[in-house]
């Protein structure tokens, strides 16, 4: 990954912010018992703390990981959230959302790239609009081709091609 891990913290810091947590920090360092950062989300007139970690990987994410995150949050807090640039095994799905254990919420990489462009954090979006369109000669039968009544079904065939392939066209 071309992104250093302090920076992959750092946008996951900024993302928390743009979700509506009203504070984020990070608190990832060595040494930093696999908390890498801690925000606050308010929820009417309830604040709890969630702390969250993230995992530069190519590949899965183990159920493993998801045990060692929930082992590094005993005592601190209750809620969960691991972020990760590659997927999550089934196996850390189930461990997740384990009867009786903290819940730890996921973002894999396919959801990431998703919040990303959601809340417009180095993605640009760009609509388009594509129009495919077929003339329906039938419709048109008794047109009359003359240079005083211009034929409406040779003018858009002419437009928009024939009746029998549709023409695509970029919207305006």
């Amino acid at each position: 990954m071309a992104m250093k891990p302090d920076g992959f913290e750092r946008l996951a810091q900024r993302l928390l912010r743009e979700a509506g947590f009203i504070s984020a920090t990070v608190t990832g360092r060595s040494g930093d018992g696999g908390i890498d950062g801690l925000g606050v989300y308010r929820l009417s007139l309830v604040s709890f703390p969630v702390f969250y970690q993230c995992k530069r990987y190519r590949g899965s994410v183990g159920a493993g990981a998801v045990r060692d995150f929930r082992g590094a949050m005993a005592g601190r807090g209750d809620k969960g959230l691991l972020i990760t640039t590659g997927t999550f095994t089934t196996d850390a799905k189930a461990e997740a959302t384990r009867d009786g254990a903290p819940p730890v919420d996921l973002i894999d990489g396919e959801r990431l790239c998703d919040l990303l462009k959601e809340y417009e954090l180095g993605v640009r979006t760009t609509i388009r609009q594509v129009e495919d369109i077929t003339v329906d000669g039938p419709f048109f039968v008794g047109c009359v081709n003359s240079i005083s009544a211009p034929c409406w079904c040779s003018l858009l065939l002419s437009r928009y091609g024939n009746d029998s392939t549709p023409a695509g066209r970029s919207g305006r």
